[in-house]
């Protein structure tokens, strides 16, 4: 009989497939567990995933359509894959955009009736779908445990007690709003709430946050106000973790706040030393929070 353990390590000892949507962190992900040892396919959503980045990157490849669960799960199968890591931002489409194919209209009553949630309920349908095929799901902070925040002041300018109380309310404000499937990121200044990341993400909040600042809407000194990211209570951190890269320092600069702090061991940052240099140019602080 194979015991538990040994089928762990048939697991972790197959390839490691990642489903990649858009940005650079499924690559920083593939990176790190391909430092480790650990053999990577790349399964790039066709229309999110950057193909010059795809292409760069170097490993196996098999591209994927987005509603065509089906065709992921043989392609998933084709390349031995045994635990799946699902990384990188896809917006919600309309159905009316997809091409489904014939896995994905069976399991279409389920995907409308998640579709009528909000995003966690959306992703949590999404793993579950994966689950139900035999594949372990895990967090890219599984496989990549050096792209999570760590805790303390990361870099040369230090955050003071007023900022440290706005950081902190921040993170009670993220915890209480969880419920709601609220974003993950929140700008205080001076214990007042500036703005609460929706549906537009963290640069167009902070780009929004420029923008009442620059017509008087809110009225504070230069650099003050922090923003805040940490994960929602609940949240599937397998598929959804909060990230922060270099042009969230660049946002939160043009802001006019004073720093960004987020929760240590629950973000997860491309490079967090290009990080800690624009921050440390622009004079902001980046500290991670314990909890």
């Amino acid at each position: 009989m194979t015991d538990a353990a040994s089928i762990d390590r048939q697991a972790s000892s197959a390839p490691l497939g990642l489903i990649c949507g858009g940005g650079s962190f499924p690559f920083a992900v593939a990176r790190s567990a391909a430092d480790a040892g650990r053999e990577v396919v790349l399964f790039p959503v066709r229309g999110y995933a950057d193909p010059e980045e795809v292409e760069r990157f170097g490993a196996p490849v098999e591209w994927i359509d987005l509603g065509k669960i089906g065709q992921a799960v043989t392609a998933l199968r084709r390349h031995g894959v045994r635990q799946v890591v699902i990384v990188g931002y896809v917006f919600r489409p309309h159905l009316t955009a997809i091409r489904f194919d014939w896995m994905t209209v069976r399991l279409l009553p389920r995907i409308l009736r998640a579709l009528r949630g909000g995003d966690d309920h959306l992703l949590s349908r999404v793993a579950s779908f994966f689950e139900e095929q035999g594949f372990e799901l895990l967090g890219a902070h599984q496989v990549a445990p050096d792209i999570l925040v760590p805790a303390g002041t990361l870099g040369r300018v230090m955050m003071g007690p007023s900022a440290l109380r706005d950081a902190r309310y921040g993170l009670d404000l993220v915890r209480a709003l969880g419920p709601f499937d609220v974003g993950q990121g929140v700008v205080v200044a001076e214990r007042h709430v500036q703005a609460v990341e929706a549906a537009e993400g963290t640069d167009w909040m902070l780009e929004r946050c420029r923008e009442l600042r620059e017509r008087g809407r809110i009225k504070l000194p230069p650099r003050t106000g922090v923003l805040v990211k940490a994960p929602k209570p609940g949240q599937d951190l397998r598929i959804d973790l909060p990230s922060i890269g270099v042009r969230t320092i660049e946002l939160a600069a043009e802001a006019g706040l004073a720093g960004v702090a987020v929760e240590a061991g629950g973000v997860i940052a491309v490079d967090v030393e290009a990080m800690v240099r624009e921050a440390d140019r622009r004079g902001l602080f980046l500290v991670g929070l314990a909890r």
